[in-house]
């Protein structure tokens, strides 16, 4: 009697193996990746609707001459979706600051706070040069 050879198709358990620790190692390196562009992404959005509030501050204050009884527009970056920045006002009559507070996922971002005034001064809480 002859005997057949049969031949094997698949993938061996190494095989396999392998893929998913390359699988790991990528997935690895791409995530932490993702999440820094993300904050990165969502504080150049807050920081432009910081100035866009100051402009409007501006222009009120053109008109009234004073900053007393001025108001935001809008109290979170973004301004539709899930809020990644609360921002509040302080105003005197010469004086203002716009603050944009890091909230829900963008809380765990480093960067911190971002403050803006009347006279165009920027101050940033936490650590690094996060805000440009």
């Amino acid at each position: 009697m002859k005997s057949k050879n049969i031949k094997t198709l698949g993938f061996t358990l190494v095989e396999l193996m392998i893929v998913v620790v390359i699988i790991g190692v990528l997935a690895s390196i791409a995530y932490p990746a993702y999440v820094e562009n993300t904050q990165t992404t969502r504080r150049s959005s807050a920081q432009a609707e910081l100035m866009e509030a100051a402009s409007v501050l501006e222009r009120f204050f053109t008109e009234n001459n004073t900053y007393v009884g001025s108001a935001l527009s809008f109290t979170q970056s973004p301004r539709t979706g899930t809020a990644a920045y609360n921002l509040t006002l302080a105003s005197a009559a010469a004086t203002f600051t716009v603050t944009a507070t890091p909230t829900g996922g963008q809380s765990s971002d480093t960067c911190g706070t971002l403050t803006y005034n009347q006279a165009g001064a920027k101050t940033a809480t936490g650590t690094g040069t996060c805000w440009r």
